[in-house]
């Protein structure tokens, strides 16, 4: 560049900016914002204008595609029922319209593949295009998304226009495969909630519904050469009341009424009612462990001969297993498949292989004797056999299997699909061996995992799972080559039912994770963010609260984190959300916080025992739920306390019942001090006397660890550390069946009390109760914070 041009560039760029820059008042509009699409699409660009939906608006087709009217018709039904508006239908072969129409019209796009379409939205016209039919369908869900939120509702209810923006969407899958799994053994669900699921599905354009009809806990199929599979195990004792891991097996003289099952028509009914909506159903027959439903009516299935009865709640380690050394064993599973193969279209068959305890085919004479017969090395070879049996009489019948990734362990079946959870790895290795692979590993596509602080959250199987961490999930691993790559089919997310009961609780871990999965497996790697997809989260909510979903607002729920600084004598409080949007709000008073409540911009500082309660706010909003949390400070610096007998955990020192801290909902949380199968007594020194208001305790209560609350608590007062007396007795009554982790506070009210030492004496329940699976045996007593006042 010359000095010349240099300068004339000095010279003239500040001209330029000044005559580029509109007068005050006539500032350009802003861009429009693309519409909040979920999942993200390949392609949005925005036009000028609106269309709005009117009472001439009408939808056009060639009405001789019979194909093609599925998804015609399920767009006129959802805008009808959303909307109100007549929608009318016009087949495309007689006088277009001259606008105001919505056009479904076959291309041919390469760039579009199978599913993909193309939507683009006119001032007076819309065209809905795509090379095959499901195209069609995703291409409606995509219109649905571009009007106000409740287009989705069962009836109209917006006041205002129907209107969306010009835009036009290109866009196309990125996996073949991108599912869910609902878990209907373990609690039953109704055929009608299971048409909502599907809806589910459609609405976030995911194309495979996988459902686990069989397990341990029920056979939910009807088969009609064995009715004993719907009269016997289909149904369980009702235990529901007891925690999933705490339920005693069934006794004599119990009717097993929980349960339920599908008859062969109502099986047919879902999968056309999927079907209508490019949704294949891939059905699960769980074998050869997960098996103890049927062998609850076909002892003679098994390698013991039992007697069996269906489980009604946590089993493990799962030791009843299909005999593979009997022939018979085959012979009903062939049956079984010729009955269900006809009800699924599907070219594929889920046939479990996951978790199979081998312990009972190690000593078992037929299991030995069918290893030393076929040659077989060992149990896993004999598991492998199994699979490769049943994956012949499944290949006679037209169907390819997918099973667990433990199918791989002994030898994969030469057809056969892994399905990869317990990580990756599973899945890395069979595609490297040229087996297709569907990513579902436990880390980030289990739904029944919990999705924040447990105590804030129902009951749940355990682990930890946020939005967050389910979006970060790549199911293509890295050290795949480009042609192994390939065999990654796609991702499904899982939800499993030893802690879904019903289809509120089934929705409220659904959602809103299932936006996560479906983004995974729709929108490439390179267009996913993170940031726009909470961006556009927020109008899904509203997406789904218009179709009364119980969505989980985890999300937004407020979490505490509190540190004691001991030289300042004060808890450091922060809040925060999982995703930060909005602003908190929080109360010390004990009212519940507003929009007006105050502010939090920084860590508080606490010095006296406090209830806080806080919420996120946006436009004076709740966006979620109030969190309640108490910050204890005790008065008494450098007390001393002692235990008898001392906490049985190694490591364990009673000062941690002192130290400020309050234990959470975990067992394995260090804070608490525990003793198993004894009382305790726990003496405090407060060093000097002095008037003691009130004194606090927690017990952690988890019935399934065999942790229960202490049956009495008696709080004792001393000015002298010999003789003490009694100044409170609480009773907490006999063992209760408490279904989730909670922590039970006992707080003895001192009045006119002076004293230098107290004691808290905790008895304990003795051996776990008669109703409990693991009765007789020693129970745990776990306690932490001791607040003095």
């Amino acid at each position: 560049m010359t000095r010349l041009f240099a300068a004339l560039c000095l010279l003239t760029i500040p001209a330029l900016v000044f005559a580029l820059t509109p007068p005050a008042g006539k500032q350009k509009p802003a861009k429009a914002a693309p519409p909040a699409i979920i999942p993200q699409p390949t392609s949005i660009v925005m036009g000028k204008g609106t269309f709005t939906l009117g009472p001439s608006t009408v939808l056009v087709y060639h009405t001789a595609n019979a194909e093609m009217q599925k998804s015609v018709m399920y767009l006129a039904e959802r805008l009808r029922a959303g909307t109100g508006l007549p929608l009318k239908i016009v087949d495309a072969t007689g006088d277009m319209p001259k606008k105001d129409y919505i056009f479904l019209n076959y291309i041919r796009e390469e760039s579009l593949d199978q599913e993909g379409y193309r939507v683009e939205v006119k001032p007076d016209r819309i065209y809905l295009e795509a090379n095959n039919d499901p195209g069609f369908f995703y291409a409606a869900q995509t219109l649905l998304q571009l009007l106000p939120p409740d287009v989705f509702a069962s009836t109209p209810a917006h006041t205002g226009a129907w209107t969306m923006p010009c835009v036009t969407v290109v866009d196309t899958p990125r996996y073949r495969w991108r599912g869910m799994m609902l878990d209907v053994s373990r609690h039953f669900q109704s055929k009608e909630f299971l048409k909502r699921y599907i809806d589910y599905l459609a609405m976030h354009k995911m194309n495979t519904f996988h459902w686990h009809l069989t397990d341990d806990q029920g056979w939910r199929v009807e088969i009609k050469k064995y009715p004993q599979l719907t009269t016997t195990s289909a149904w369980r004792v009702d235990h529901e009341d007891i925690h999933w891991n705490s339920r005693p097996p069934q006794q004599p003289g119990e009717d097993a009424r929980y349960g339920g099952f599908y008859t062969q028509d109502d099986i047919r009914e879902v999968v056309r009612y999927a079907e209508e909506r490019y949704i294949t159903v891939v059905p699960e027959i769980e074998l050869p462990g997960h098996a103890t439903a049927i062998l609850a009516a076909f002892p003679n299935l098994s390698c013991t001969g039992g007697p069996f009865t269906v489980v009604p709640g946590g089993l493990w380690p799962i030791k009843d297993i299909l005999c593979a050394g009997n022939d018979t064993v085959f012979t009903f599973l062939e049956d079984v498949f010729n009955e269900v193969v006809p009800l699924f279209p599907s070219a594929i068959i889920h046939i479990g292989g996951d978790e199979a305890n081998k312990t009972e085919w190690a000593r078992c004479p037929k299991c030995q004797a069918r290893i030393t017969a076929e040659g077989l090395k060992d149990e896993a070879e004999l598991q492998s056999y199994f699979i490769k049996r049943i994956e012949a009489v499944l290949t006679r019948m037209g169907k390819r299997v997918i099973g667990w990734d433990e199918i791989i362990e002994g030898g994969l079946p030469p057809r056969a699909t892994v399905m990869s959870w317990r990580g990756i790895d599973g899945g890395i290795h069979a595609a490297r061996t040229g087996h297709d692979v569907v990513m579902t590993p436990t880390s980030n596509c289990y739904l029944d995992y919990y999705q924040g602080v447990p105590e804030h959250e129902p009951l749940g199987i355990g682990g930890f799972l946020p939005l967050e961490k389910v979006y970060a999930f790549e199911p293509t691993p890295d050290t795949l080559t480009a042609a192994e790559a390939k065999h990654i089919l796609g991702v499904q997310g899982n939800l499993w039912a030893e802690y879904v009961a019903d289809p509120a609780q089934a929705e409220y871990m659904t959602f809103p994770r299932i936006a996560a999965i479906a983004e995974l497996g729709w929108t490439a790697k390179e267009k996913r963010s993170w940031p726009s997809f909470l961006q556009r989260l927020e109008k899904q909510f509203a997406r789904y609260e218009s179709q009364g979903i119980n969505v989980s607002r985890t999300i937004h729920t407020v979490t505490v984190a509190d540190s004691f600084d001991v030289p300042s004598w004060r808890h450091i409080v922060t809040l925060a959300t999982q995703v930060g949007q909005g602003e908190i709000r929080y109360t010390t008073d004990g009212t519940d916080p507003g929009p007006k409540s105050l502010l939090y911009t920084k860590p508080l500082s606490i010095t006296a025992t406090t209830t806080l309660r806080a919420a996120a706010f946006k436009d004076a909003r709740p966006l979620g739920t109030t969190t309640v949390h108490t910050v204890c400070v005790s008065p008494f610096k450098n007390v001393v306390v002692t235990a008898s007998p001392a906490p049985a955990q190694e490591g364990a020192r009673a000062t941690a019942l002192v130290d400020q801290h309050r234990a959470g909902y975990w067992t394995d949380d260090p804070a608490w001090c525990r003793w198993q199968g004894t009382d305790a007594t726990i003496t405090i020194d407060l060093g000097k006397e002095a008037p003691v208001k009130s004194v606090t305790a927690g017990f952690f209560h988890e019935t399934v660890r065999l942790v229960f609350p202490p049956s009495q608590v008696e709080v004792s007062a001393s000015t002298d550390g010999t003789t003490f007396s009694s100044t409170a007795v609480m009773k907490t009554g006999s063992p209760a069946k408490q279904p989730r982790p909670d922590v039970m506070t006992c707080t003895a009210v001192m009045e006119g009390v002076r004293a230098r030492y107290i004691r808290i004496t905790a008895t304990g329940v003795g051996p776990a109760p008669a109703w409990h699976k693991r009765a007789s045996q020693p129970t745990w007593l776990f306690a932490d914070e001791i607040i003095v006042e």
